[in-house]
Parts: structure tokens; C-alpha cells; sequence
């Protein structure tokens, strides 16, 4: 798709990039979307609450006429503070989502190899991921990749290393 730019994260983002994790939540073709108060599960909500630590970045990408249609974030956890997809405290944690109107048209693609570029420049050993193994972008993380690490519940601990 043209039409669209790439640019960091801000502070204004946040009620988008929380609009991207309810879009993140995977669901089959033909099932009804789980409730939004699914963002309040504690395990889910980790990934965005308090958004700003260090260590926190986003990308957002933009359609031309300047509104949000997807977005790629990365964060750290620790021991204390995990969630699903955690490795260890050096490597972060992967989120990303389009809206659904903007799948399958290469702007997944071209997030996830910019922040894949920006967390290796930043000396991050690699990046992990949890995603469920019917879920279509399972293949792009594959080819960017991901390998299987391990499986919590029904989703996939996935990590590429650098």
C-alpha cells in the first residue's frame, strides 16, 4: 500500500497504541471479538500500563490523510514485572497491530523491520513475541526470524536474536 509513513511513537499515542493491543488479541475467523474489557486482564494490560519506562518505543504508522492505522511496540520486563512472550530482562518484548482494513497490504512488514533495525542499534540481544499459532502473522514473524521458544496456554513464546 502507498500512502503511508512510518514514525516514532509519542506521548499522544497512548490510547491508540492500547486500541492496537485489543486489535492484537487474535481471534478466528467468524468468532465474535472479545470484550474491550479483555485490556483489563492483568497479564494483557502489563503490556501498555504505565507506557513511557525506559526502555518503551513505538512506531506508528500513519495514512496519508495523518491518521494512526497501525503500530509496532516494544518493551521491557523483568523477573518481578513478566508477561506472556518474556525472555529475560535485556531482550523486549514485541506487540504490534494494524487496523483490519490495513492487513495484508506490507505496513506489518515494513514496522516490524524498523523497529527489528532501531532495538538491534540499540543493543538489545534480540526481541521476543507471544503469538498464537493460527494467527496469519505467525509468517511474518517467521520470515523475519522468530523461532518457537516455547508455548504458554495456547499461544507461542517466540524470539529473534541479532
Amino acid at each position: 500500500m502507498n500512502g503511508y509513513s512510518i514514525r516514532l511513537g509519542m506521548e499522544k499515542d497512548k490510547d491508540f497504541l492500547w486500541e492496537m493491543l485489543y486489535q492484537a488479541i487474535y481471534i478466528p475467523e467468524g468468532e465474535p471479538r472479545l470484550s474491550r474489557d479483555i485490556l483489563n486482564e492483568p497479564e494483557i494490560a502489563k503490556s501498555l500500563q504505565g507506557w513511557g519506562r525506559t526502555g518503551d518505543q513505538a512506531l506508528i504508522a500513519m495514512h496519508r490523510d495523518n491518521t494512526p492505522i497501525g503500530a509496532v511496540w516494544v518493551r521491557l520486563f523483568d523477573e518481578t514485572n513478566k508477561t506472556y512472550g518474556y525472555v529475560d530482562e535485556k531482550t523486549p518484548l514485541l506487540g504490534m497491530a494494524l487496523l483490519p482494513e490495513y492487513r495484508g497490504k506490507g505496513i506489518g512488514t515494513a514496522l516490524l523491520a524498523e523497529m527489528l533495525r532501531l532495538t538491534k542499534q540499540a543493543g538489545h540481544p534480540g526481541i521476543s513475541l507471544s503469538v498464537d499459532p493460527n494467527n496469519p502473522a505467525l509468517q511474518l514473524y517467521k520470515r523475519f526470524g522468530f523461532q518457537k521458544i516455547g508455548v504458554d496456554g495456547t499461544s507461542w513464546d517466540m524470539l529473534a536474536t541479532f
